[in-house]
């Protein structure tokens, strides 16, 4: 049953408009359906003439009718609205209210418009598709073809096949007179059963229509030819359209995900074809459930048809978006075509437009949906890969892509949390567990190969030695055969047959050698085939980044052991995957001629979770003495894609630097667990290399010159023969063919110098070479610690002085500002700062003391009330006549706190001039660990912050000294 609601025209509008007008148009909603009109633009009396229906499933239901003013850049205005109850319009004559004016009601009591106009509706159920018409002693048989006829004619217009739910008429067959009494006042079935019954005396109506239902599967199926032969490019089936997309020859590769990023990649245990048939065909549900999940409303899906003469698969699919904060409901148009599919490989690419919102007619969001087949699992059931990624296609240039990208990212990550639940509720997820192989199915899947013995024996002695023994054999033989017996003569006697020349001696020293090679072929194949063993490493500490394999020929305890060949497999230049049985060609003297392989199964298994990443920066905190964050899932996989790495690589830190060579080249360096990479683009000229942190013998660190612009140079040395494939972005090679690599200019040079030292320590020296590099810098810094007398890396950071002041307080009284007494908590409490805490000062060396500082700020000093973690340094001046205090100050909890630290120095002296008074000055400057655009701004606010600060600190002391 349909209930049709005509919106003719409304009268008396209120203006919404500053031009005092308004822009209105009617939303209708009806359950979980809904519609809308066309905008009338700058009219209060405006006319749409518009017709709707919808699909009536319980009389109870509410329409409501909502009159809005469209609004460009805002929420569309409210005008008013109103209710109309079904049932209103099921009782009322032939099931119509007919043509009449509504007046529209504000949205709630307190609101200052009271007057919201008129509409004009007609409202009725429609006739059509029902048996509400059915004449109680009429032929019911002649009605029931008519619905048929109709109900064919308008499934057959598309791919989605009849209908599924059973007709009112079986339902009413199923109810007992009880039921129906009981049931007539809340479904529409019942009260179409209560119909029939006031309409009749006699029993509930049943049909049985044998003969006439009958003709429905001729009716539909002429009509069915009919529209297949209006429409050329429609076809029979979804089945069908992939059989004649399989059957056309595209030669086109499976497209790689696209540079937007990944939304879903996910393993499911489904096969491909199953999979493609549940999220694209008309006949699946998911669609429809995916819509109503997200929100969205009014789904129209197109038929899939063949375009460009048959070369695509396309289909139109609209909707209207759900409303968000920013965004109001807009309608979406995405084009899905099918760019492969062939057997068990599909790619759709799903071109999304909405052109109403802003800057729509700019861009248009691009996802691509890849399924390829997955592994074959331990059960024997079939998986499927799905893989989705986006990207956005800006038809014009605007100044707002950034903007557009960031809310296109945002908007499809929510989308596609919603289509992966969706999607795992449906179809079971493949667990790793299930893909894993552990140590007894690896013993399992080893014994399991003794038929492939004759195959292995066939390829392993298919060589020159055996065909060359073969055949000396048969000639040997042959002419032993052919020839008569030789008279003994020499030193011969009966069974003992000497050569008789040096041509003779020759061949028997060919064949006795011939037949030892062949001996040793056989043993060295039974000993290999009869070794197989597994080794296991834990590499859970330090991700692996190389394998060293080497072969030994080894004969007993007393023998030499010779090497027959050597091998390396890297784990950062192959998939995981196809390390699960591969063989690797030996390197060596005797391994190339022979062209020896080795036969290795490798399995990488995590045993720790998912917590192995952050467990490895936290370990890598405590070398570089500073917070590194977790990176996101998408800056990881745009990492990965940049240097081709597998998905298990993840990056550390990154630094904006120069590469020199002979002009220097601006760009990145990225630092992962396993390499060092640079990458950079000029002009559309891209450069790009990385190395293993292995590969480096000698990191050295270079004074600024005035070629590298006054900046530190940090010159990576390689191993000899290694990074091969970077040598284009090495300043030099020398003679032992060892290439070096200049960087600087580096944003925070200390931060990018101890980061890529406590990487290179971590993964490449051996424990004697960390401690030795670890002594070296302990006797450095003690010595820069004796002749500067500077601390916690101050003499990093360039100093300025904010504060010079002579205060009538002695030396001593002022240092009580330091002591963390009562003076100390008055002045910081006094200065805004709260829950101040400080520990007592410990001795870290002669005559050097070291406390921590806790606080948080007020609300007057920072809006964000912050919190700070301190540490300060006190030690004599050279001349003993004073203090020097240094501080380093952590801020956390506000915006970019952790792009920079605050460096403090406090000097105190006495005044030779006066008996009772010191000079203070105070030092100050930013230590820089992240580049930001806002260096000014931020430094700006923070000395006038802090010049505020000392004032009122200062301050108190001076004033607590003269109250004594």
């Amino acid at each position: 049953m349909k209930l049709v609601v005509s919106v003719i025209e409304a009268r008396n509008i209120p203006a919404m408009d500053l031009n005092g007008f308004s822009d209105p148009y009617v939303r209708l909603q009806l359950g979980r359906q809904r519609s809308r009109t066309k905008v009338v633009k700058k009219t209060l009396n405006p006319n749409w003439g518009e017709e709707f229906s919808f699909k009536v499933d319980d009389l109870n239901e509410e329409l409501l009718v909502s009159v809005l003013d469209e609004d460009k850049y805002f929420n569309d205005d409210f005008v008013g609205h109103l209710k109309l109850p079904v049932s209103m319009v099921f009782d009322a004559h032939n099931k119509s209210l007919g043509t009449a004016w509504y007046s529209l009601h504000p949205r709630n009591k307190k609101s200052k418009n009271k007057d919201c106009g008129e509409i004009l509706l007609n409202i009725y159920f429609s006739q059509n598709n029902s048996f509400m018409d059915l004449p109680s002693n009429g032929d019911h048989a002649s009605s029931l073809r008519k619905h048929a006829d109709t109900t064919v004619k308008d499934d057959s217009r598309s791919l989605s096949g009849s209908s599924k739910s059973p007709s009112p008429v079986r339902q009413e067959d199923n109810l007992s007179s009880k039921e129906e009494k009981s049931y007539a006042q809340k479904t529409l079935a019942g009260r179409i059963a209560q119909m029939f019954n006031r309409n009749s005396d006699s029993a509930p109506i049943s049909f049985s229509g044998s003969t006439d239902l009958m003709e429905i599967p001729e009716l539909s199926t002429a009509d069915i030819s009919d529209d297949k032969s209006d429409d050329p490019s429609s076809f029979g089936s979804f089945e069908e359209a992939m059989k004649a997309l399989e059957s056309i020859d595209q030669g086109s590769e499976i497209p790689s995900s696209l540079p937007g990023g990944v939304l879903l990649d996910q393993l499911y245990v489904i096969a491909p074809a199953e999979l493609n048939f549940l999220l694209f065909s008309p006949d699946s549900s998911f669609p429809t459930s995916l819509v109503e999940v997200q929100g969205s409303t009014d789904p129209q899906f197109g038929p899939w048809k063949f375009d460009n003469d048959g070369e695509s698969l396309k289909r139109v699919y609209s909707y209207i978006r759900a409303p968000t904060k920013l965004i109001k409901a807009v309608k979406a148009t995405e084009e899905q075509t099918y760019i492969r599919a062939e057997g068990k490989t599909f790619a759709v690419l799903a071109a999304v437009s909405t052109p109403d919102v802003i800057y729509g007619s700019t861009f248009k969001t691009e996802v691509l949906y890849c399924i390829t087949p997955g592994p074959e699992l331990p059960s024997g059931e079939q998986s499927s890969h799905l893989v989705i990624s986006w990207r956005m296609n800006f038809l014009q240039s605007t100044m707002m892509k950034s903007m557009i990208e960031n809310g296109a990212r945002q908007g499809l990550k929510e989308s596609f949390e919603h289509f992966s639940t969706l999607l795992a509720q449906t179809i079971k997820p493949v667990d790793s567990k299930d893909i894993g192989l552990n140590k007894e199915q690896i013993l399992g899947s080893l014994q399991a190969e003794t038929q492939s013995d004759w195959k292995l024996a066939l390829q392993y002695f298919a060589n020159f030695t055996l065909a060359s023994t073969v055949f000396m054999t048969i000639y040997v033989m042959v002419h032993i055969w052919l020839a008569a017996p030789s008279t003994i003569q020499g030193l011969e006697f009966v069974g003992l047959d000497l050569p008789d020349s040096i041509g003779e001696f020759i061949v028997c020293g060919v064949l006795v050698l011939q037949g030892e090679r062949l001996l040793q072929l056989i043993s060295r194949f039974m000993q290999a085939r009869a070794r197989k063993e597994i080794f296991e490493f834990d590499a859970m500490e330090e991700p692996p980044s190389v394998l060293d394999v080497e072969v030994f020929d080894f004969d007993g305890p007393f023998d030499e052991a010779t090497s027959l060949g050597h091998a390396e497999v890297n784990f950062v230049r192959s998939n995981i995957s196809d390390l699960a049985d591969v063989w690797i060609p030996l390197q060596g003297k005797l391994a190339q001629p022979c062209q020896s392989k080795l036969h290795l199964r490798i399995f990488l298994d995590n045993t720790r979770g998912g917590n192995v990443v952050k467990e490895y920066i936290s370990k890598m905190e405590k070398e570089v003495g500073k917070k590194i964050n977790v990176r996101s899932p998408q800056t990881n996989s745009a990492f990965q894609k940049l240097f081709g790495l597998p998905p298990e690589e993840f990056l550390i830190n990154d630094f904006t630097c120069h590469l020199k060579r002979k002009m220097p080249l601006q760009g990145r360096l990225f630092l992962s667990a396993r390499i060092i990479g640079f990458h950079a683009n000029l002009f559309g000229h891209r450069t790009k290399f990385f190395f293993l942190w292995e590969d480096i013998e000698d990191i050295k660190v270079f004074p600024p010159t005035l070629a590298s612009m006054g900046s530190p140079i940090i010159v990576i040395t390689l191993r000899i023969g290694r990074g091969m494939d970077a040598r284009h972005g090495a300043k030099t090679q020398d003679e032992e063919g060892r290439l070096k690599f200049h960087f600087q200019s580096f944003v925070s040079f200390n931060v990018a110098h101890r980061t890529i030292m406590a990487l290179w320590k971590a993964r490449s020296l051996s424990p004697e070479q960390k401690v030795q590099i670890a002594e070296e810098e302990s006797e450095a810094k003690g010595l820069q610690i004796e002749e500067s007398g500077t601390f916690l890396g101050v003499e990093d950071v360039s100093m300025s002085e904010v504060y010079s002041a002579v205060f009538s307080v002695p030396t001593s009284s002022f240092m009580e500002l330091f002591s963390g007494g009562e003076l100390d908590h008055k002045a910081m409490e006094k200065a805004g700062c709260l829950n101040y805490s400080c520990s007592p000062w410990e001795s870290e060396r002669a005559d050097v003391y070291e406390r921590q500082i806790y606080f948080r700020f007020d609300k007057h000093v920072s809006r964000y009330r912050g919190e700070v973690t301190s540490t300060q340094q006190k030690s004599r001046l050279s001349d003993k006549n004073g203090w020097l205090i240094e501080e380093v100050m952590t801020l956390h909890g506000v915006p970019l706190g952790d792009y920079f630290n605050l460096h403090l120095r406090y000097q105190i002296e006495d005044l030779p001039s006066r008996a009772k008074g010191c000079q203070v000055r105070v030092y100050f400057g930013i230590a820089w660990l992240k580049s930001t655009k806002h260096h000014r701004r931020i430094a700006k606010n923070i000395l006038s912050s802090l010049e505020d600060r000392l004032k009122v600190i200062l301050g108190v002391v001076e004033k607590e000294y003269t109250a004594r």
